[in-house]
């Protein structure tokens, strides 16, 4: 009997899970916990971490999971690496679904950066009005770059105060178009965006709109992972369930 875990989270996450329900596949949909209010989905869903790789190899063995879906975010790198030892322990197989990098287009300013800390560093000495779309686990280094003025967009209100004296705070779930961070970015009078290589569709209208109007992006890279089997379609997760044909159903 097949049964499947997706680690989940994401947009391309939710539409495998769509497509698994349809297929009348039995699965469990783990979200990590770090958003208030998540996206209901057709599966039976959990909330939580699971205690690192052993927890998650006991949680593989006791509810039978023959098939692991990593479909989290490209920089949720700890939980990655913790389904790849887990698997391994367990000799569970395991998919990535996970989408492609953007790339680097003429008339994009990029300053490309290995992490956070670098990606602080790359701001100006001098006051700049900086859209930071980096989600709210990594603030605290942007600390000690009090000087400038921050626009923040969050899934879910913060629950802790933020570490600067001057920060606007947007409350909205995309994916965003085009037209509306163009808006954005025009009210707040925007000069520097900080942005993770999330790749994909639903995120990548800030990057576009950051080309139009000329403005530099420190753009973080995402985190080296060990090799494992990946895809980037939802058709591609499906045929290796098996499943091949139930996609338009």
């Amino acid at each position: 009997m097949m049964r499947a875990l997706i680690l989940g989270g994401t947009a391309d996450a939710n539409s495998l899970a769509a497509a698994i329900a349809r297929a009348g596949i039995d699965a469990v949909y783990s979200y990590g916990g770090r958003t208030a209010t998540p996206a209901e989905q057709p599966l039976p869903t959990r909330i939580g971490g699971f205690g690192g790789v052993n927890g998650l190899a006991d949680y593989l063995r006791r509810e039978a999971i023959t098939h692991l879906i990593d479909a989290t975010h490209p920089f949720a790198a700890e939980m990655s690496r913790n389904a790849i030892a887990a698997c391994a322990q367990t000799a569970t197989p395991l998919l990535a679904l996970e989408r492609a990098p953007w790339e680097k287009t003429p008339g994009d300013r990029w300053i490309e950066v290995a992490d956070v800390v670098s990606a602080v560093t790359a701001l100006p000495e001098t006051s700049a009005n900086v859209f930071l779309a980096i989600g709210r686990q990594h603030l605290a280094p942007f600390g000690t770059r009090p000087q400038h003025a921050y626009t923040l967009r969050f899934v879910d209100p913060p629950e802790q105060a933020l570490p600067w004296p001057d920060a606007e705070i947007i409350v909205s779930r995309g994916p965003f178009t085009l037209e509306g961070e163009l808006a954005m970015m025009r009210a707040r009078a925007i000069e520097w965006i900080v942005a993770r290589n999330s790749g994909g569709g639903g995120a990548r209208a800030k990057i576009d709109a950051a080309r139009a109007l000329g403005l530099p992006v420190i753009m973080i890279t995402r985190p080296h992972l060990p090799d494992r089997p990946r895809v980037e379609r939802v058709s591609d997760v499906m045929e290796w369930l098996g499943h091949r044909t139930c996609l338009g159903a």
